[in-house]
């Protein structure tokens, strides 16, 4: 049986938990894993897969949100500052510095309106921030940011000394003003990565940082057995999860999960019900029978471009720039490619949500604008993107004065005869995930009677336990496990792709035959395979968005849809008419909300 078919019965066959989490975005999943390690029988649903709405949309980034001090929002800004410094420590497999670059074009500009933005929270009309007005921003931001004196201070050069740095830089520039923040370089994977903490926790097994003597032995189970984090037929767990389940209604018998690649339906049942489906938690709870007016959030669309020049420009930092409209932008590398994002505007959830024409001129313009001598084109854009931020409503407030916090509101339902607490979370970032789930956790750890065994504070994320620091201790790692079908090369995409964890991948794939996809060196039948389970693998689309970043690097073509297809067809089931379908479905999908069309990519 395939592994999301595993989890669904796993609720099915106990149908109450302890706790019901609705979403598996990154703030349900951190909460998931965070109950997961005080012992709590926690049951997780997302109606997608993990990570598909807009944690799976982010700008990448792991940081501070320097821009959130004008809102006055000094209390996430030192949060978030913490917890970027912290999954710097506890989640370097994904979680990477990044020096932040600032072009700056005059030197008071916006002095006298930036006190107004500040009180009113309105635009006005559109003033860029001058010297000044960074410089006393940075400054401030340092006195949150530096973690003991381990993320340097930031740094003012002038106009000669920051085109010595970056020739391409606008010649009109007065100053250029870097500090250091972080970027996420597989948001997805790292969800997943929590996602494994919390079921192995629930397993009884040791979860985040276990040995790798642990992880190797993990690696044997095979596709559609119960695989890491997974009981078998006579084991309970305590932390089960599943995605593509649709929490569809609210029955005299439970909550309705509603499976959505089967059309099979059952209740369920809970102590605590938290509602962590973002932009989409007051459609959420009408389903529950309780509507809410909590949510108001935005939109923001980002293009990913195959461009060597702009990334030779970019010099590995990260171009952050108000641009003439007020807006805040940025360009910045992810391995070779360059992004550039985002927009911030006001979102109908009920519309698909996509990178309109408008918005890449509006990118292309930015561009022109910080590199003008470098030409961009529409035809660079290998992948665009677009997500609702899980914003709260705000009325006549301007959707970038919309605060990034969060909060919890409480109501209570009654479930199959008895009153239940239902926690909705409004707001929330991926910075702050961390955090955040153990203040939901400890609100329903509250509400439970139950105590905080452990923090997850400090505490490692999946392959980021044991992950090498330096180039000549990757190097060893890679050189260490090679052999058979794995050499060099593919070892290094998978510790890339699974940090640590990769060791588990390479045991399983070293165990049997295996064959090297002649699409990509990138993928293998028998990791396909191994994602089936263990990583419960929905669709065709599910690999190249989510358990791999082939999509976003505009590395999709024809060929691969075929043979990625052809290797999930064994383990999950598929007929050959199903693989069609898939890839169908794939091509839609990647067309429809990524502007990706396949069928006129080359081999």
């Amino acid at each position: 049986m395939p592994a999301e078919r595993v989890a669904v019965t796993q609720l099915r066959n106990r149908p109450h938990a302890q706790v019901l989490i609705i979403g598996g975005g990154i703030n349900g999943v951190g909460t998931f894993r965070d109950l997961a390690l005080q012992g709590i029988d926690v049951a997780l649903v997302e109606r997608g897969d993990y990570c598909q709405g807009a944690s799976g949309a982010s700008s990448h980034m792991i940081h501070g949100g320097i821009r959130y001090l004008e809102n006055g929002e000094f209390r996430l800004v030192r949060e978030s500052v913490r917890e970027r410094n912290g999954l710097l420590k506890i989640a370097p497999h994904y979680v990477k510095p990044l020096q932040t670059t600032i072009p700056i074009f005059s030197t008071f500009s916006g002095v006298f309106a930036a006190p107004l933005r500040f009180l009113t929270h309105k635009q006005g009309k559109p003033k860029e921030r001058g010297a000044f007005l960074i410089k006393l921003g940075l400054s401030l931001y340092d006195s949150f940011s530096r973690d003991g004196g381990t993320v340097p201070r930031h740094r003012f050069v002038g106009r000669k000394r920051a085109l010595a740095e970056q020739p391409q830089l606008n010649p009109g520039i007065k100053y250029a003003a870097t500090y250091f923040d972080a970027s996420v370089h597989n948001p997805e994977r790292l969800t997943l990565d929590v996602l494994r903490d919390a079921q192995q926790a629930g397993a009884g097994r040791a979860g985040a940082g276990e040995t790798e003597a642990g992880q190797a032995g993990a690696g044997q189970a095979g596709a559609g057995e119960a695989g890491a984090g997974q009981a078998g037929a006579g084991q309970e767990l305590r932390a089960r999860a599943s995605n593509y389940l649709t929490a569809s209604a609210l029955t005299e018998h439970g909550v309705q999960l509603t499976d959505q690649l089967t059309g099979q339906s059952f209740s369920f049942t809970a102590d605590v019900v938290v509602n962590t489906t973002g932009a989409w938690v007051d459609q959420t709870n009408a389903a529950l029978g309780a509507p809410s007016r909590y949510m108001g959030g935005t939109k923001g669309s980002h293009i990913v471009l195959d461009h060597p020049e702009l990334l030779a420009a970019c010099a590995g930092r990260e171009m952050f720039f108000e641009h003439t409209d007020g807006r805040i932008v940025l360009i910045y590398p992810m391995g070779d490619r360059v992004l550039v994002g985002t927009t911030d505007i006001d979102a109908d959830i009920s519309q698909d949500t996509v990178c309109t024409q408008e918005e890449v001129d509006y990118f292309l313009e930015l561009i022109g604008h910080v590199f003008p001598r470098i030409g961009v084109g529409a035809d660079s854009i290998v992948y665009s993107f677009s997500g609702v931020r899980p914003l709260p409503r705000h009325d006549e407030t301007q959707p970038g004065f919309v605060s990034r916090d969060y909060r919890i509101e409480r109501g209570e339902r009654s479930i199959a005869g008895r009153s239940v607490p239902v926690l909705s979370l409004v707001g929330g970032k991926w910075t702050t995930f961390r955090a955040l789930g153990e203040h939901l956790a400890n609100d329903v750890l509250a509400i439970l009677g139950a105590k905080r065994r452990v923090s997850t504070a400090g505490l490692p994320i999946g392959g980021g336990a044991g992950f090498p620091r330096t180039d000549d201790d990757v190097e060893r790692w890679v050189r260490s496990r090679t052999g058979g079908s794995v050499d060099v090369q593919r070892a290094m995409v998978l510790l890339t792709r699974y940090g640590t964890r990769a060791h588990e991948v390479i045991g399983y794939l070293q165990a049997g035959e295996d064959n090297l996809f002649s699409s990509t060196p990138e993928l293998s039948s028998r990791e396909l395979e191994y994602m089936v389970g263990n990583e419960q693998v929905g669709h065709l689309v599910d690999v190249l968005i989510r358990r791999t970043s082939l999509a976003f690097r505009g590395l999709v073509t024809p060929e691969l849809l075929a043979e990625t297809a052809q290797a999930l067809a064994g383990p999950l089931g598929w007929s050959e008419a199903r693989c069609k379908e898939e890839i169908r479905d794939a091509e839609e999908i990647l067309d429809r909300f990524h502007s990706v069309r396949v069928q006129n990519l080359t081999a």
